[in-house]
Protein backbone atom coordinates (compact mmCIF):
# COMPACT_ATOMS: atom_id res chain seq x y z
CA UNK A 1 0.00 0.00 0.00
CA UNK A 2 0.91 3.52 -0.52
CA UNK A 3 3.71 4.57 2.50
CA UNK A 4 3.33 7.89 4.30
CA UNK A 5 6.77 9.82 5.38
CA UNK A 6 5.02 12.21 7.77
CA UNK A 7 6.53 11.23 10.36
CA UNK A 8 10.79 11.39 10.82
CA UNK A 9 13.33 10.60 12.97
CA UNK A 10 16.98 11.73 11.91
CA UNK A 11 19.41 9.22 13.64
CA UNK A 12 23.30 10.54 14.03
CA UNK A 13 25.04 11.21 10.79
CA UNK A 14 22.57 9.79 9.00
CA UNK A 15 19.40 10.71 6.51
CA UNK A 16 15.07 10.75 7.93
CA UNK A 17 14.33 7.60 8.77
CA UNK A 18 10.60 7.15 8.90
CA UNK A 19 8.98 6.05 12.50
CA UNK A 20 6.82 3.09 12.61
CA UNK A 21 2.81 3.34 12.66
CA UNK A 22 3.31 0.53 15.52
CA UNK A 23 6.22 -0.42 17.23
CA UNK A 24 5.94 -3.45 20.01
CA UNK A 25 9.37 -4.59 22.00
CA UNK A 26 9.61 -7.40 24.25
CA UNK A 27 5.76 -7.19 25.43
CA UNK A 28 4.30 -9.46 27.79
CA UNK A 29 1.22 -9.37 29.14
CA UNK A 30 -0.27 -11.09 31.92
CA UNK A 31 -4.05 -12.01 33.70
CA UNK A 32 -5.20 -13.04 36.91
CA UNK A 33 -2.96 -13.44 40.21
CA UNK A 34 0.50 -13.84 41.16
CA UNK A 35 -0.96 -17.68 42.37
CA UNK A 36 -2.65 -18.30 39.16
CA UNK A 37 -1.57 -16.32 36.30
CA UNK A 38 -2.18 -16.63 32.57
CA UNK A 39 -0.19 -15.32 30.09
CA UNK A 40 -1.69 -14.11 27.02
CA UNK A 41 1.48 -12.70 25.16
CA UNK A 42 4.75 -13.65 25.49
CA UNK A 43 7.87 -11.53 24.75
CA UNK A 44 5.74 -10.05 21.84
CA UNK A 45 7.80 -7.87 19.56
CA UNK A 46 6.51 -6.37 16.11
CA UNK A 47 7.12 -3.10 13.96
CA UNK A 48 4.44 -2.19 11.50
CA UNK A 49 5.47 0.63 8.77
CA UNK A 50 3.71 3.62 7.64
CA UNK A 51 0.96 2.49 4.84
CA UNK A 52 1.99 -0.64 5.62
CA UNK A 53 -1.14 -3.57 6.38
CA UNK A 54 -0.30 -5.96 8.37
CA UNK A 55 -2.50 -9.37 9.50
CA UNK A 56 -2.50 -11.13 13.37
CA UNK A 57 -3.84 -14.90 12.56
CA UNK A 58 -3.32 -17.68 14.87
CA UNK A 59 -5.83 -19.94 16.96
CA UNK A 60 -8.45 -18.67 19.42
CA UNK A 61 -6.88 -17.95 23.08
CA UNK A 62 -3.62 -16.81 21.16
CA UNK A 63 -3.92 -12.89 22.16
CA UNK A 64 -4.09 -11.56 18.78
CA UNK A 65 -7.11 -9.16 20.20
CA UNK A 66 -5.12 -8.82 23.64
CA UNK A 67 -2.23 -7.46 21.41
CA UNK A 68 -4.80 -5.06 19.72
CA UNK A 69 -6.14 -3.97 22.66
CA UNK A 70 -2.92 -3.10 23.76
CA UNK A 71 -2.04 -1.25 20.63
CA UNK A 72 -4.97 1.02 20.79
CA UNK A 73 -4.90 1.70 24.88
CA UNK A 74 -7.18 -0.44 26.10
CA UNK A 75 -5.25 -2.40 28.18
CA UNK A 76 -1.26 -2.18 29.03
CA UNK A 77 1.24 -4.78 28.96
CA UNK A 78 2.80 -6.47 31.81
CA UNK A 79 6.12 -5.70 30.64
CA UNK A 80 7.58 -4.22 27.30
CA UNK A 81 6.50 -0.83 25.56
CA UNK A 82 4.40 -0.37 22.92
CA UNK A 83 4.16 3.17 20.67
CA UNK A 84 2.29 4.13 17.94
CA UNK A 85 4.09 6.71 15.48
CA UNK A 86 6.87 7.69 17.80
CA UNK A 87 4.14 8.40 20.66
CA UNK A 88 3.20 6.43 23.78
CA UNK A 89 0.12 4.58 23.04
CA UNK A 90 -2.45 7.06 25.61
CA UNK A 91 -0.95 10.12 24.16
CA UNK A 92 -1.87 8.39 20.31
CA UNK A 93 -5.04 8.02 21.33
CA UNK A 94 -5.88 11.20 22.57
CA UNK A 95 -4.40 13.07 18.86
CA UNK A 96 -6.44 10.68 17.32
CA UNK A 97 -3.73 9.02 15.52
CA UNK A 98 -5.67 5.83 15.17
CA UNK A 99 -9.36 4.28 14.12
CA UNK A 100 -10.83 1.27 15.43
CA UNK A 101 -13.56 -0.93 13.98
CA UNK A 102 -14.87 -4.22 15.61
CA UNK A 103 -16.38 -7.75 14.60
CA UNK A 104 -19.88 -5.56 15.59
CA UNK A 105 -20.52 -2.73 13.82
CA UNK A 106 -21.59 -0.90 17.05
CA UNK A 107 -23.32 1.74 15.46
CA UNK A 108 -25.81 3.49 17.56
CA UNK A 109 -29.50 2.42 16.60
CA UNK A 110 -31.57 5.79 16.91
CA UNK A 111 -28.76 8.05 15.04
CA UNK A 112 -28.63 8.14 10.95
CA UNK A 113 -25.78 6.67 9.07
CA UNK A 114 -24.47 10.67 8.58
CA UNK A 115 -24.83 10.88 12.72
CA UNK A 116 -23.25 7.72 13.06
CA UNK A 117 -19.99 8.48 10.78
CA UNK A 118 -20.41 12.27 12.46
CA UNK A 119 -20.38 11.24 16.38
CA UNK A 120 -16.25 11.36 16.82
CA UNK A 121 -16.01 15.02 14.74
CA UNK A 122 -19.15 15.98 17.25
CA UNK A 123 -17.61 14.64 20.43
CA UNK A 124 -13.97 16.58 19.79
CA UNK A 125 -15.84 19.96 18.94
CA UNK A 126 -15.32 19.94 15.09
CA UNK A 127 -17.72 22.87 13.52
CA UNK A 128 -21.25 21.60 12.11
CA UNK A 129 -19.72 22.70 7.97
CA UNK A 130 -16.88 20.99 8.67
CA UNK A 131 -18.66 17.81 10.34
CA UNK A 132 -20.98 17.86 7.03
CA UNK A 133 -18.21 18.24 4.71
CA UNK A 134 -16.13 15.23 6.15
CA UNK A 135 -19.40 12.89 6.04
CA UNK A 136 -19.98 14.10 2.71
CA UNK A 137 -16.25 12.62 1.55
CA UNK A 138 -16.72 9.75 3.90
CA UNK A 139 -20.24 8.30 2.28
CA UNK A 140 -18.70 9.09 -1.04
CA UNK A 141 -15.45 7.04 -0.27
CA UNK A 142 -17.84 3.72 1.05
CA UNK A 143 -20.53 4.01 -1.37
CA UNK A 144 -22.94 4.79 0.62
CA UNK A 145 -23.57 8.50 -0.26
CA UNK A 146 -27.12 7.72 -1.15
CA UNK A 147 -28.26 6.17 2.81
CA UNK A 148 -26.48 9.13 4.92
CA UNK A 149 -30.41 9.34 6.10
CA UNK A 150 -30.92 5.84 6.99
CA UNK A 151 -30.69 4.45 10.45
CA UNK A 152 -28.65 1.59 10.79
CA UNK A 153 -31.34 -1.35 10.98
CA UNK A 154 -32.59 -0.42 7.33
CA UNK A 155 -28.83 -1.32 6.18
CA UNK A 156 -27.76 -5.11 5.51
CA UNK A 157 -24.79 -6.29 7.81
CA UNK A 158 -22.60 -5.31 4.83
CA UNK A 159 -23.24 -1.86 4.96
CA UNK A 160 -23.20 -1.25 8.39
CA UNK A 161 -19.58 -2.38 8.19
CA UNK A 162 -19.10 0.31 5.79
CA UNK A 163 -20.47 2.89 7.74
CA UNK A 164 -18.62 1.50 11.32
CA UNK A 165 -14.86 2.24 8.71
CA UNK A 166 -16.08 5.50 7.64
CA UNK A 167 -16.81 6.47 11.04
CA UNK A 168 -13.16 4.91 11.85
CA UNK A 169 -11.69 7.04 9.36
CA UNK A 170 -13.84 10.39 10.43
CA UNK A 171 -10.54 11.87 12.23
CA UNK A 172 -8.52 10.98 9.45
CA UNK A 173 -5.83 8.43 11.54
CA UNK A 174 -2.73 7.82 10.49
CA UNK A 175 -3.38 4.05 11.49
CA UNK A 176 -6.78 1.43 11.53
CA UNK A 177 -6.64 -1.16 13.93
CA UNK A 178 -9.63 -3.97 12.78
CA UNK A 179 -10.51 -6.70 14.70
CA UNK A 180 -12.54 -9.38 12.77
CA UNK A 181 -14.17 -6.13 11.21
CA UNK A 182 -15.78 -8.91 8.90
CA UNK A 183 -16.37 -12.32 10.80
CA UNK A 184 -19.69 -11.83 11.14
CA UNK A 185 -20.64 -11.64 7.04
CA UNK A 186 -21.33 -14.06 4.58
CA UNK A 187 -18.90 -14.99 2.05
CA UNK A 188 -19.62 -13.20 -0.60
CA UNK A 189 -20.60 -9.97 1.61
CA UNK A 190 -17.06 -10.29 3.07
CA UNK A 191 -14.86 -10.73 -0.21
CA UNK A 192 -16.73 -7.57 -1.15
CA UNK A 193 -15.78 -5.86 1.68
CA UNK A 194 -12.37 -7.43 1.66
CA UNK A 195 -12.11 -5.41 -1.66
CA UNK A 196 -13.57 -2.18 -0.16
CA UNK A 197 -10.80 -2.26 2.18
CA UNK A 198 -8.49 -2.57 -0.39
CA UNK A 199 -9.58 0.38 -1.67
CA UNK A 200 -10.44 2.80 0.78
CA UNK A 201 -6.66 1.85 2.50
CA UNK A 202 -5.24 2.55 -0.68
CA UNK A 203 -6.86 5.88 -1.03
CA UNK A 204 -6.10 6.64 2.29
CA UNK A 205 -2.60 5.37 2.89
CA UNK A 206 -3.55 4.72 6.32
CA UNK A 207 -1.72 1.46 7.86
CA UNK A 208 -3.50 -1.08 9.28
CA UNK A 209 -3.13 -3.62 12.04
CA UNK A 210 -6.12 -6.52 11.41
CA UNK A 211 -6.93 -9.28 13.08
CA UNK A 212 -8.51 -12.15 11.50
CA UNK A 213 -9.32 -15.98 11.66
CA UNK A 214 -9.42 -16.78 7.71
CA UNK A 215 -5.76 -17.18 6.16
CA UNK A 216 -7.26 -16.73 2.61
CA UNK A 217 -8.62 -12.91 3.87
CA UNK A 218 -5.23 -12.37 5.52
CA UNK A 219 -3.68 -13.56 2.26
CA UNK A 220 -5.55 -10.93 0.11
CA UNK A 221 -5.22 -7.88 2.06
CA UNK A 222 -1.94 -7.79 3.81
CA UNK A 223 1.31 -6.79 3.01
CA UNK A 224 2.79 -9.65 5.89
CA UNK A 225 0.98 -11.92 7.47
CA UNK A 226 2.13 -11.97 12.13
CA UNK A 227 1.91 -15.62 12.54
CA UNK A 228 0.96 -16.21 16.32
CA UNK A 229 1.31 -19.61 18.25
CA UNK A 230 -0.96 -21.06 20.91
CA UNK A 231 -1.16 -19.38 24.50
CA UNK A 232 1.13 -17.87 25.48
CA UNK A 233 0.68 -15.79 21.95
CA UNK A 234 4.21 -15.51 20.24
CA UNK A 235 5.00 -14.70 16.88
CA UNK A 236 6.14 -18.04 15.11
CA UNK A 237 6.67 -16.50 11.96
CA UNK A 238 5.91 -13.09 9.22
CA UNK A 239 5.11 -14.20 5.99
CA UNK A 240 6.04 -12.04 3.50
CA UNK A 241 3.03 -11.62 1.13
CA UNK A 242 4.65 -10.63 -2.48
CA UNK A 243 1.94 -10.84 -4.44
CA UNK A 244 1.77 -7.32 -5.84
CA UNK A 245 0.68 -3.83 -4.07
CA UNK A 246 -1.65 -4.41 -2.03
CA UNK A 247 -3.33 -1.31 -3.08
CA UNK A 248 -3.29 -2.86 -7.16
CA UNK A 249 -4.70 -6.16 -5.36
CA UNK A 250 -7.80 -6.71 -7.75
CA UNK A 251 -10.76 -9.52 -6.81
CA UNK A 252 -9.51 -11.85 -9.86
CA UNK A 253 -5.97 -12.72 -7.22
CA UNK A 254 -8.64 -14.84 -5.49
CA UNK A 255 -8.25 -17.08 -8.79
CA UNK A 256 -4.21 -17.09 -9.19
CA UNK A 257 -1.88 -19.69 -8.73
CA UNK A 258 0.13 -17.33 -6.48
CA UNK A 259 -2.63 -16.51 -4.08
CA UNK A 260 -3.01 -20.21 -3.57
CA UNK A 261 0.46 -20.67 -2.76
CA UNK A 262 0.44 -17.57 -0.38
CA UNK A 263 -2.12 -18.98 1.64
CA UNK A 264 -0.05 -22.19 1.96
CA UNK A 265 2.87 -20.67 3.28
CA UNK A 266 0.66 -19.39 6.13
CA UNK A 267 -1.04 -22.25 6.46
CA UNK A 268 2.30 -23.83 6.98
CA UNK A 269 3.48 -21.57 9.16
CA UNK A 270 0.22 -21.51 11.41
CA UNK A 271 -0.02 -25.02 11.71
CA UNK A 272 3.86 -26.40 11.88
CA UNK A 273 4.62 -29.57 12.99
CA UNK A 274 0.85 -30.67 13.52
CA UNK A 275 -0.69 -33.86 12.51
CA UNK A 276 -1.51 -33.41 8.40
CA UNK A 277 -5.28 -33.97 9.02
CA UNK A 278 -5.15 -30.98 11.08
CA UNK A 279 -2.65 -29.23 9.16
CA UNK A 280 -5.56 -29.46 6.16
CA UNK A 281 -8.51 -27.99 7.88
CA UNK A 282 -9.44 -24.08 6.91
CA UNK A 283 -8.76 -21.98 9.77
CA UNK A 284 -11.66 -19.33 9.90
Amino acid sequence: MNGRTDSLTTPEGGGAVPVPAVHVAGVHRVFGSPRSPVQALRDVSLSVAEGEFVSLIGPSGCGKSTLMRLVADLDSPTTGSISVFGKSTRQARLDQDYGIAFQQAGLLPWRTVRGNIELPLQTHGAAPAARRARTDDLLDLVGLSEFGGHYPDQLSGGMQQRVAIARSLAESPKLLLMDEPFGALDEMTRERMQNELIRICAETGCAVVFVTHSIPEAVFLSDRVVVMSPRPGEIREIVDITLGTAGARGAGLREEASFYDAIRSVREALHGSEPAAVRGAETR
